[in-house]
């Protein structure tokens, strides 16, 4: 029987078309959900998308050219009406300013080395409205009946 789950779309904002390929290579065989993913690589595109698609989750890098951290460049997509979540995608999660990511408008952060199958899976389970099987458990696995 195929997968009869609905389709989750997520803007991957990054400078680095690289960290779309990885993503996309991580998410590839994914048994329980479709993952869309489409790929801005500046704010202004990232902008200009959310205006025109209704994406289900974006994930933001950190740091965009020339020097815009998720302090600046979160707030314009909330601005634009954007309302769902937003996570802040970084090699190093630990400064101090990562503290206050909420007063951005910003629902998760998550370290580049940790995006994968099952983190994707907990982000979609936690933050996007779908419609995932509902005999799932809280451990993200099928309840066998």
């Amino acid at each position: 029987m195929e997968n009869e789950f609905e389709t989750i779309s997520i803007l991957l904002v990054d400078d680095e078309f690289l960290e779309l390929k990885v993503l996309e290579l991580k998410l590839a065989s994914s048994p329980e959900f479709k993952v869309m993913i489409d790929y801005a690589s500046n704010i202004a595109d990232a902008v200009e998308k959310t205006r025109q698609y209704n994406f289900d989750l974006i994930l933001m890098d950190n740091r965009l050219l020339p020097n815009n951290d998720f302090r600046e460049t979160v707030p314009q997509l909330r601005q634009v009406g954007f309302t769902g979540p937003i996570g802040v995608v970084s090699a190093d999660i630990s400064g101090p300013y990562f503290q206050q990511f909420e007063e951005y408008g910003v629902d998760f952060r998550i370290g580049k080395d940790e995006i994968d199958y099952h983190a994707i899976r907990h982000i979609i389970s936690e933050y996007v409205k779908s419609s995932l099987p509902d005999d799932w458990d809280d451990g993200g696995m099928p309840v066998s009946g």
